[in-house]
């Protein structure tokens, strides 16, 4: 994956809270889980706060300062320091992730027009307080529609590797990163009403709102080399077989059926999954990436998941 040099990337998309004290703490809402990831051997049943889209009855503005704890703040000063050419992405982990989500809300605001509310995410260190109560970096990523904010802790992407032995690489930070970008789209389309709270097993509602993000992460794949920034071009120049293949090899170890049977019990149990096999996430991502189109990403029209 390579990124365009000379371009500017758009730090105000990101609240870095990393070094800030965060205590935890309650909230209102309930997160969206993302990778399907959390402790090693555990595995998140995802549960879905359900009110219909805007703030999710919280108040929070979108891309402000909501979920911040007592002591708190966000401080983008390094971050835009480090980051002011879009090259540097090339080089640096965070930068990349910033131009990662400048394209995904460019690609997604193009999509949906004026349907789509540009978000924030979250860096943080060790916790940090949401909207949907305290998160941990052990919670993986995950989305909150409370506050309507993606969070993360940039070591998950050491995590993937070391832990769940992925290849990784900067394109599989992009796909998780448009994973968590894929639940808000859901959470501004309503989506997240078509699930019963707590929901599991391998059909379940809750797995099909995964996969669709995944599916929604390949559409912006599919764009990425294309989707123009605000100067009229793509922030991203390549996207190679190898990126793809190491995005693929990322989703299939991220499965329910892999994360129990590797890092769990040992014994794979369907009634539990939340997030989907590792063969039904490589192939909605994959219905995303070949057909471009969001709209062939209806996991929740089909009676066959893969």
């Amino acid at each position: 994956m390579r990124y365009r040099e000379g371009g500017r990337l758009d730090t105000s998309s990101v609240q870095d809270r990393r070094g800030r004290g965060g205590g935890l703490g309650g909230g209102r809402g309930i997160a969206v889980g993302g990778g399907g990831l959390g402790l090693v051997g555990l595995i998140i049943v995802v549960v879905l706060q359900l009110a219909g889209g805007g703030d999710g009855g919280t108040g929070a503005a979108l891309g402000g300062l909501a979920g911040l704890g007592q002591g708190e703040t966000a401080d983008n000063s390094a971050l835009e320091q480090a980051c002011d050419d879009s090259g540097d992405a090339n080089t640096s982990v965070d930068c990349a992730v910033v131009a990662d989500v400048d394209s995904i809300q460019d690609y997604w605001s193009a999509t949906l027009g004026e349907d789509y509310l540009p978000t924030s995410t979250v860096f943080f260190s060790g916790s940090t307080q949401t909207s949907c109560g305290g998160a941990t970096s052990g919670s993986g990523p995950f989305y909150c529609p409370a506050d309507q904010l993606v969070y993360i802790d940039l070591s998950f992407f050491d995590q993937l590797q070391s832990q769940f032995g992925a290849e990784g690489g900067l394109f599989v930070n992009a796909y998780v990163i448009a994973h968590e970008y894929g639940h808000h789209v859901q959470n501004l389309l309503g989506t997240n009403r078509l699930v019963t709270p707590g929901e599991t097993g391998p059909a379940s509602g809750t797995v099909r709102l995964e996969l669709q993000a995944d599916c929604y992460a390949g559409t912006w794949a599919n764009h990425a080399e294309t989707v123009p920034d605000e100067s009229g071009a793509p922030l991203i120049e390549e996207i190679t077989q190898d990126d793809l293949d190491r995005a693929l090899d990322a989703a299939s170890r991220i499965g329910d059926d892999f994360i129990q049977e590797n890092l769990g019990s040992g014994t794979v149990d369907q009634d539990a999954f939340t997030h989907g096999s590792s063969e039904q996430r490589q192939r909605w991502f994959t219905t995303g990436y070949e057909t471009g189109d969001f709209r062939a990403c209806d996991t929740f029209g089909t009676d066959d998941l893969g």
